[in-house]
């Protein structure tokens, strides 16, 4: 409503003050007996005479009614999917001696991101080549055992126990190779050579780092480093309060990024918050959208229009109303070129177009142009 109005009051009545003084000119030519009579006053009413120059000045319509959608525009931001946030642990301590990636940088899944110097990765090097060792001597041992029970030198028991050392070590070996395959390293690693690989987990962009070449990792639960998957994104609109009532899961609606306003983003509503921003008076209104090509980027401006389904009003065009003191006025046609001022509210404007909230009827005939010359 004061849209409206404070539309008419700066151009539209520019224009309309220089057609009510074009007709003050006239109705004095009139009086002083230079031309047709141009009005005629029936009490309430004003008749355009037939001669009237005005008849050609002035246009009429009838009015419409409409239901159409209406567009409530909101400010948004692009954000971050909480889920596709993740940091990077190392397994184990140690000295990070290479680093691979720096902020900002994309990574593939399985992308080596740094290695490290680790006593602890030595000594499961050294456990597992331990272990190989003695399984070797186990099997060693067994096919003895098993030559000298042939030639009758030994008893079965020996036998048997050469049997159960040889599972042993083998059972030995694979726990220490185990934990040399989840440490990302071959189980035949050599232990001078073993360095602690750290990888991507999965595909994103690094967003911060916590450690350099030569730093010292002793807390395994300190991050290394924090990545984000912007494969998709958040797109949250910020609604005020008294708009949510409009807002339903679901609804379509059209999001325009501020880096990018040629290419319109059309979407739904996913989530809705279920509280109201104390400082904004504003509730988050969400919607998962693609950015496989990662040119949505967290924290950028945006613009959502949501349609939202208004009640059948009548509608007339910007051009039908003017502007009397405080009041908004059309001009309905009684009777053939008879009209009566009739004030109006205004609701929302589609277009060119104004919604009247009371005052008007569908199919009632308006004056839709050259109102102001019969604004007295």
């Amino acid at each position: 409503m004061k849209r409206s109005t404070h539309r008419l009051a700066s151009g539209a009545w520019r224009r309309c003050l220089a057609g009510i003084a074009a007709a003050g000119l006239l109705l004095g030519a009139t009086a002083a007996g230079a031309g047709p009579e141009l009005l005629v006053r029936k009490g309430d009413a004003l008749f355009v005479p037939e001669a009237s120059p005005l008849r050609a000045r002035i246009a009429m319509d009838v009015v419409k009614t409409a239901g159409l959608p209406h567009e409530l525009s909101v400010p948004a931001v692009v954000e971050v999917d909480p889920t596709s946030s993740f940091q990077v642990l190392a397994p184990l301590s140690g000295t990070v001696v290479e680093l691979n990636v720096k902020v900002g940088d994309t990574v593939r899944k399985g992308q080596v991101l740094a290695l490290l110097q680790s006593s602890d990765l030595l000594q499961a090097a050294s456990d597992a080549a331990k272990a190989r060792d003695q399984r070797s001597l186990a099997h060693k041992a067994l096919e003895r055992a098993r030559q000298v029970l042939l030639a009758g030198g030994s008893a079965e028991k020996d036998l048997e126990a050469a049997q159960s050392q040889l599972v042993q070590a083998q059972t030995e070996l694979d726990r220490a190779e185990g934990r040399l395959k989840a440490l990302g390293l071959a189980p035949d690693t050599e232990p001078r050579h073993a360095r602690l690989v750290v990888k991507a987990p999965a595909s994103g962009s690094v967003t911060s780092l916590s450690v350099g070449v030569g730093s010292v990792v002793n807390d395994v639960t300190a991050p290394l480093l924090t990545m984000v998957n912007l494969e998709s994104v958040y797109l949250t609109a910020l609604v005020p309060e008294a708009w949510l009532a409009q807002i339903k899961m679901g609804a379509p609606l059209l999001a325009t990024v501020n880096a990018y306003p040629d290419q319109p983003i059309k979407a739904a509503v996913q989530s809705i918050a279920s509280v109201v921003e104390a400082d904004t008076r504003r509730t988050r209104v969400r919607t998962r959208v693609p950015n496989a090509d990662g040119r949505l980027r967290p924290n950028m401006f945006a613009t959502v229009k949501f349609a939202v389904t208004q009640p059948v009003q009548p509608v007339v065009p910007q051009s039908a109303l003017v502007m009397n003191n405080d009041q908004v006025l059309v001009f309905v046609e009684s009777s053939p070129w008879t009209f009566k001022p009739r004030v109006v509210l205004l609701g929302s404007e589609d277009g060119n177009q104004v919604r009247v909230r009371s005052g008007l009827s569908g199919g009632e005939r308006v004056v839709v142009r050259g109102g102001v010359l019969l604004n007295d």
